[in-house]
């Protein structure tokens, strides 16, 4: 399916777990999946299948450097051209990109979401609406660790340890720093519902007018 129009692009970003996932998620579910194209960063981390899994247990997953930029670049060039795309699947639990993938068709309305999104300005200039969920920093380290532990096989000593070692100081030198560049910043993550109701209503206004 080609579309008829440039899409508009909107980047969510934000600490990890602040939220980011809520907010585009919501995004995405308003209009429908023929309206909005939903990209996560999380899909394009690099993967080196070839190193041992302690060594890519160990890799600063926070850092710029720990995405592949370009991939995601001519992804979002063959969405925007009206071509689907093929968006791996990054397996969390072993450090790497699965066999499989994810098929992303072009749409009116791309949200692309994920922590450095506002941060790297190949990406950042595409947006044509750029949103930072800002979270606390306790609420942030509380739902990491419920959710590494519940699905991705962790262990608490090990979250702690990578929050100390490379979250905490990737977010405050990368992150944190990216919400200047914000058209929209959003307190209390996904649970400030008027915030994102004036999100919402700007999808909407797209959709309808499409």
């Amino acid at each position: 399916m080609a579309t008829d129009h440039r899409p508009f692009m909107i980047g969510v970003a934000g600490g990890s777990s602040s939220g980011k996932t809520t907010v585009a998620e919501r995004l995405a579910e308003l209009a429908g999946d023929q309206r909005v194209a939903l990209i996560k960063l999380d899909s394009y981390y690099c993967s080196f299948p070839d190193l041992p899994i302690d060594v890519r247990a160990k890799a600063n997953y926070d850092h710029p450097s720990a995405f592949d930029w370009v991939l995601l670049n001519q992804h979002l060039d063959e969405l925007s051209a009206g071509r689907s795309v093929p968006v791996p699947v990054y397996d969390y639990t072993n450090h790497v990109r699965s066999a499989e993938v994810r098929m992303v068709s072009p749409s009116r309305i791309i949200v692309v979401e994920g922590i450095l999104v506002l941060a790297e300005q190949s990406v950042r200039d595409r947006f044509e609406l750029k949103v930072y969920i800002d979270t606390e920093a306790d609420l942030r380290f509380i739902r990491r660790l419920i959710r590494d532990v519940a699905e991705r096989g962790r262990t608490p000593d090990s979250i702690i340890a990578q929050y100390l070692e490379s979250v905490r100081p990737a977010h405050e030198q990368f992150i944190e720093p990216s919400k200047r560049f914000a058209d929209v910043i959003i307190p209390h993550g996904g649970l400030n519902a008027p915030a994102i109701d004036v999100l919402l209503a700007r999808v909407r206004e797209l959709t309808i007018s499409q």
